[in-house]
């Protein structure tokens, strides 16, 4: 295994990967067991910056964990803010006044799209996905439109607009009146909006991340937006993954001047180290919310701690210019990337694309692409599958990428497709 070595990281007496493979899957997942035993077992203890470091003292470029470490891990500033909230009041009453969550809304409002000025903070992304919708069939929008192959998490609400039978098919009858169209298809969505004037909730993804980072012709958000607005429905965009310097821009959105009804985020929002998320919408929008201050709530919605965190990463992102960051490391990734594939991997690369600091490698079978991850965790990366889109490889790396990181990861890359080659060339016809 070609890895950088460093001092091995300090561990308990409990923690022994074998013993905490049985505790998986006596508690956790069987699924999940065997999963990490693909990958060696291996337990990460320790975090910093583009890096993690297992039990046994190995490090690991992180260019995985869906989208959440845009500024790396444990970044100083946000530490700074969740540690100083920490020893103050982490968890409030919600009923008083509390100045964090107000003082979160504005900062993240600040970054928004003009006209986006109320939010909801949540945990997760598909809560922030259930409020959108909420918000949608309270201001009397009853049918909704999402697009295939797009991924809004897996409550029962997001799930119904989540176009994937495998993850729906457990749990139907799922929430009627959901309809699945050709993502990048503006002539399917028109006729579906000229069927249902003033009905139509339609959400969607900029660019599908786990779809296997699918990009929309350009002008296709825009006329989503003019659509919309032309047949008087509710647009809710869905930058959980796509967001908050991901692309290169703030949002998605902004790459084709469009304004939402509302705009989801999540995954980077807490600065990689606290779970939040938000529906940030239009006052007319959010007027159902504003109207009942009881009917869309969470105990942990807005607590202190989180919205220390989402100061931090908006302090963060903005300090170190690490939108244009990602903007400039994704223009210089992703065509050594897309080089090394077609070079080393002609017969087994479909396509290479990415937006930003969000690079997919589509290999031609989806058996490929987990061992192509298996390699390139073998060469000293972490990086993702996708969900919707499973052939398809998705590297995520944080915007603090220095250029020896930068080096690691595609001469990783390299030796990766190197030796998947290699086990190809091993397989028997028609084999897996």
């Amino acid at each position: 295994m070609t890895v950088i070595q460093d001092s091995p990281a300090p561990a308990t007496a409990v923690d022994d990967e074998a013993e905490i493979l049985n505790l998986y899957r006596a508690h956790l997942s069987k699924g999940r067991a065997t999963l990490a035993e693909l990958f060696g077992s291996h337990m990460e203890v320790a975090s910093e910056g583009a890096w993690l470091t297992t039990s046994d003292g190995e490090r690991f470029l992180n260019a995985g964990g869906y989208g959440v470490f845009i500024m790396g891990a444990r970044h100083p500033i946000v530490m700074e803010e969740v540690e100083r909230q920490l020893r103050t009041h982490p968890t409030a009453t919600r009923i008083l006044l509390e100045p964090t969550v107000a003082r979160a809304a504005e900062a993240l409002v600040s970054v928004m799209p003009a006209g986006l000025d109320r939010v909801h903070f949540a945990l997760s992304g598909a809560e922030a996905v259930e409020t959108g919708l909420k918000l949608a069939r309270a201001g009397g929008f009853k049918r909704t439109v999402s697009m295939r192959g797009g991924y809004h998490g897996k409550t029962l609400g997001a799930l119904s607009a989540t176009a994937k039978d495998v993850y729906q098919a457990p749990f139907r009858p799922l929430i009627p009146d959901f309809q699945h169209l050709p993502f990048g298809d503006a002539d399917a969505l028109e006729a579906e909006l000229r069927a249902h004037p003033g009905e139509l909730c339609v959400i969607l993804e900029p660019v599908q991340g786990e779809g296997g980072v699918i990009i929309p012709p350009r002008g296709y958000l825009k006329r989503v937006e003019e659509l919309v607005r032309e047949y008087e429905g509710f647009l809710i965009l869905d930058e959980v993954q796509s967001g908050f310097g991901r692309l290169g821009e703030w949002w998605g959105a902004d790459v084709e001047g469009v304004v939402p009804d509302v705009l989801l985020t999540g995954k980077a929002l807490g600065g990689g180290v606290m779970p939040v998320s938000a529906a940030v919408a239009t006052r007319k929008a959010f007027r159902p919310f504003d109207k009942d201050p009881y009917v869309h709530t969470a105990t942990f919605s807005g607590q202190p701690v989180l919205m220390a965190a989402v100061q931090g990463a908006i302090r963060a992102v903005k300090e170190e210019r690490l939108v244009t960051r990602a903007m400039d490391l994704g223009a210089r990734l992703l065509p050594r990337i897309a080089e090394v594939a077609h070079r080393n991997i002609p017969e087994l690369v479909v396509d290479v694309r990415g937006q930003g600091l969000l690079i997919g490698v589509e290999l031609v079978e989806a058996g490929l692409a987990g061992e192509l991850l298996i390699e390139l965790f073998n060469h000293g990366v972490v990086a993702n599958h996708s969900m919707n889109g499973s052939s398809v490889v998705r590297f995520t790396p944080p915007a603090v990428l220095d250029d020896t990181d930068v080096d690691f990861l595609v001469n990783s890359f390299d030796l990766a497709t190197r030796d998947l080659i290699k086990g190809a060339a091993k397989m028997p016809e028609g084999g897996n």
